[in-house]
């Protein structure tokens, strides 16, 4: 089979394409024929050497991806062969990620996809959806789990809407029954945040972002999804309802963060941090589920109509998949394994 592969950390140069033999399930794995594989953000930066230390002598990247089961390791019903599921988290801990022809996963990690859903979404699912969802679901006084409905009366301002993240906050929380606001940076973005289903779009470039947000949500915002938490503290704040949640999934521009402790107690702020990695094996359980459940309602669909431009590449050419995210392409950046 084709694979793609990395021996040193390094920049999307040292991604090679070999040929290696089909891994082989062990028990509780099933193996998957990868017909899509999608790269964020964590993908180049593991290659790079920033997220972690290289713990093998030669990775396959990407934690996400769709395909069919093809066969299953002892213990894993032989049934599911032929199976369209969509996978995240392959690569963590692993050496056998989803940029190649064939990868095994532990079996709850390849999730069943329905047949009417393509694999260009299963693809773009994982580490967007499911950081969406943690990031929807940490407010104190508010649900742990998402369906429809569990949102209705909140108000969610997703920072970055044009995103993958921002994106599938944006599907998620309408699914959920939320009110959502999301800021962008320019009019094509804000076309992109309104197209994935945001109520009201701001360009915080523009004008008083603050006063538009508050007068879209003269309450203020309950959950604040962000991913650029130095840069926009100031304005999260200034929206943020009393005992109201920020919820930050990265820094985008690295901007160091500057609390103002008074201001927090006073508001009651709950700032959470978070990542899938150290999110615990509940959580994350939990979240597998419910994004699932909004894929069977049609909820979470991809392309520029959609609010998430596909960028594509074949195999062959993952390096410049990995340039393209590092570059901040906007959309969902995809491989065409089977291409």
């Amino acid at each position: 089979m084709k694979a793609v592969v990395y021996r040193d950390n390094g920049g999307p140069e040292v991604l090679q394409v070999v040929d290696r033999e089909r891994p082989v399930p062990a028990p509780g794995e099933v193996r998957v024929r990868v017909a899509v594989s999608g790269v964020n953000p964590t993908d180049w930066q593991a290659r790079a050497g920033r997220a972690h230390a290289k713990a093998f002598p030669e990775i396959t990247p990407h934690l996400d991806g769709a395909g069919v089961i093809d066969a299953v390791g002892e213990g894993v019903d032989p049934s599911r062969v032929g199976q369209r599921v969509w996978l995240f988290m392959a690569a963590a801990g692993r050496p056998t990620g989803t940029a190649a022809e064939f990868t095994v996963v532990p079996a709850a990690q390849a999730v069943p996809l329905p047949d009417e859903t393509g694999f260009d979404v299963g693809a773009s699912l994982g580490v967007p959806a499911l950081t969406a969802h943690r990031a929807l679901t940490v407010a104190e006084d508010g649900p742990r789990r998402l369906r429809p409905g569990a949102l209705s009366g909140r108000v969610v301002l997703a920072a970055g809407g044009a995103g993958a993240v921002g994106h599938a906050v944006i599907q998620l929380a309408r699914w959920a029954g939320a009110t959502v606001i999301s800021t962008v940076s320019s009019p094509d973005k804000a076309r992109l945040a309104k197209a994935a289903g945001a109520h009201d779009v701001i360009d915080y470039r523009q004008g008083d972002p603050a006063a538009e947000i508050r007068a879209a949500a003269p309450d203020g915002v309950d959950i604040v999804t962000e991913v650029a938490l130095g840069a926009n503290l100031a304005l999260d704040l200034a929206v943020l309802r009393t005992r109201g949640t920020i919820s930050t999934f990265a820094n985008e521009g690295g901007k160091p963060v500057e609390l103002n402790v008074l201001q927090n107690m006073v508001l009651n702020t709950r700032l959470q941090f978070l990542v899938l990695y150290t999110a615990g094996p509940d959580v994350r359980a939990a979240a597998v589920e419910d994004v699932a459940a909004a894929v069977r309602d049609g909820a979470l669909p991809v392309g520029e109509e959609h609010g998430l431009p596909l960028v594509r590449f074949p195999l062959a050419r993952t390096a410049d998949a990995h340039r393209a995210v590092e570059g901040g392409a906007v959309g969902k950046v995809l491989i065409d394994v089977t291409s």
